[in-house]
């Protein structure tokens, strides 16, 4: 890890990974006003998040790249 925000997107990608979380909720949770932390940016950037439409709304879940990512880190428990 470089730095905090890569320890800020583990999270985020380990939290969204116990369960599809809705989109609102990610984005009332993770959204910041400091323009140095793109968090939830990062992770979509990074492809270890995607959006997708659900019958519910939209849902945010962890890309096979976000579980790879997890099982780098030591996270991925499934």
């Amino acid at each position: 890890m470089h730095d905090a925000t890569d320890a800020l997107v583990l999270d985020l990608v380990e939290w969204i990974a116990r369960e599809p979380r809705p989109y609102a909720e990610v984005i009332e949770t993770w959204r910041t006003s400091c323009p140095r932390l793109t968090i939830w940016e990062d992770a979509v950037d990074r492809g270890y998040v995607a959006r997708r439409p659900t019958v519910e709304g939209l849902r945010v879940t962890v890309t096979e790249g976000g579980e790879q990512f997890l099982r780098a880190h030591g996270r991925w428990t499934h």
